[in-house]
């Protein structure tokens, strides 16, 4: 009932006007006798345009009911407000001249043809307000864009639709100012609507890498780092592909999905954030103009340096020195996973850890209703570790998201080490213990319902390793 009330006030004074009309000869007789015929004459003419305006009144009402969506809180207008505001427009206007034609009586031809020299030389001096005015309605009735969508209409100059009236079209940028663009430039120019059809949509971060990189390390390496990036949709799914071949290198685009144009600055900013990190981590620099003749940072070579750089960034091995980090990671075995391959299988027997290299996996425990992913792991984090210590099952499966590089390490390339230092067996199960506190806590806070795999005490991990390696 909310939609008719505000028609009761038109239609009630509308309703006292008819009665009056209907009865102006009694009403011209007893006001003629009260105060002559100018009062009689007066007030019926009064009353007679009274009640063209009430009609006028009760029809601008009508067109606000249809213009609001029936009243429903959160339902979208029927009708555009510019298009509404020129039909209250022209019912104002219809009521004005049926006045003067039936009310005084004057010939409305005479004045029309008259106001239409005025209209003209007035449509010449405005000419461009009314191009905006008429744009405006095109745009209301086309609908290319609606309120809250974000659009940009040239380089640099974009923003959230916030208003679109008469003459032009209000835009609130990223940055919070208001940038208000007259309807007939947006009519009549090329502009990108970046919530249409779907709030979500692509973004291409270029990238310039040497020719002497492998193409498919490259995307390798640039994919993981798409798939650790916060704010990236999963799905789609991000790719990596070859823009051009250009004399100082080769041109890649990490292309992603974001939800929504207002996430652009901070997503950007995430992805060339985790870019950085990936390629620093695969010892890759970017691409120099060939000009310019400056050192370069020699690559990272895999047999030796990057190995140990894998190991030294662990905490768990924190206790080794030099040496023995050299020892460990001349002994490690390389492994190369495609996308989709299983490192380790959940409950499967096992005695190595693995080193992420390139590339990211997912850490799954088998459910009801399938895996279900626990973890994502990416360059730089370990697993396996309690297999290697104290020889226990996987707790669980490790898939490769990506095409992937891994480093091994076995058993027999700790048990010669730990031998000659023993020690190192309490400081690595007190490690030990410290890491999977904080697998436990990090799992509380994520909200984790799957059950992981028990935490054990450092005196008990440190038993189960000296009766492992038999120390």
């Amino acid at each position: 009932m909310t939609v008719f009330r505000p028609l009761l006030s038109p239609v009630a004074v509308l309703l006292v006007l008819s009665g009056a009309v209907a009865n102006k000869a009694w009403l011209h007789d007893h006001l003629t006798a009260l105060g002559g015929p100018m009062l009689g004459d007066g007030v019926e003419m009064a009353v007679a345009a009274a009640a063209w305006l009430a009609v006028a009144w009760l029809g601008s009402r009508l067109l606000d009911a249809l213009a609001t969506g029936n009243g429903r809180q959160g339902r979208p207008p029927r009708m555009p407000r510019l298009l509404s505001d020129l039909l209250r427009a022209l019912l104002y206007g219809v009521a004005l001249l049926a006045i003067l034609a039936f009310v005084l009586g004057q010939p409305v031809t005479g004045l029309l043809a008259t106001s239409g020299v005025v209209i003209a030389v007035l449509g010449f001096a405005l000419r461009n307000m009314i191009a905006d005015i008429f744009s405006g309605i095109a745009l209301n009735i086309e609908h290319p864009y609606r309120i809250g969508d974000w659009i940009e209409l040239a380089p640099g100059a974009a923003g959230q639709v916030d208003e679109i009236n008469w003459r032009a079209t209000r835009l609130i940028t990223s940055e919070g100012t208001a940038l208000i663009v007259p309807n007939g430039i947006v009519a009549g120019s090329r502009f990108t609507n970046f919530s249409s059809p779907e709030r979500r949509f692509r973004v291409a971060i270029p990238i310039l890498l040497d020719q002497e990189v492998p193409v498919a390390r490259a995307k390798r390496v640039l994919l993981s780092a798409l798939l650790c990036a916060e704010g990236v949709l999963p799905d789609p799914r991000p790719d990596v592909v070859v823009e051009a071949l250009t004399p100082n290198g080769v041109a890649y685009q990490a292309r992603f999905w974001l939800d929504d144009y207002a996430h652009l600055t901070a997503g950007r900013d995430a992805v060339a954030t985790v870019l950085l990190e990936h390629l620093g981590r695969a010892g890759i620099d970017l691409a120099r103009p060939k000009r310019e003749f400056r050192p370069r940072r020699a690559p990272v070579p895999v047999p030796g340096a990057l190995r140990r750089s894998l190991l030294r960034q662990l905490d768990l091995f924190a206790a080794f020195d030099d040496s023995e980090i050299a020892e460990l990671g001349q002994a490690m075995r390389r492994r190369h996973l495609l996308a989709g391959d299983t490192a380790v299988h959940q409950g499967e027997d096992g005695e190595s850890l693995f080193v992420i290299a390139e590339g990211v996996f997912d850490v799954q425990l088998a459910g009801e209703q399938g895996p279900v992913r626990l973890n994502r792991l990416r360059p730089g984090d370990v697993f396996g570790e309690m297999s290697l210590l104290t020889g226990q099952p996987r707790s669980a499966s490790v898939v490769a998201c990506t095409d992937s590089v891994v480093f091994e390490l076995d058993k027999s390339h700790v048990d010669p080490v730990l031998r000659r230092r023993p020690e190192l067996a309490r400081q690595l199960a007190e490690l030990m213990a410290q890491r999977q506190t904080r697998n436990e806590a990090a799992r509380d806070r994520q909200g984790r319902g799957e059950p992981g795999p028990a935490a054990v005490g450092s005196q008990d991990l440190l038993a189960r390793l000296r009766g492992f390696f038999k120390l």
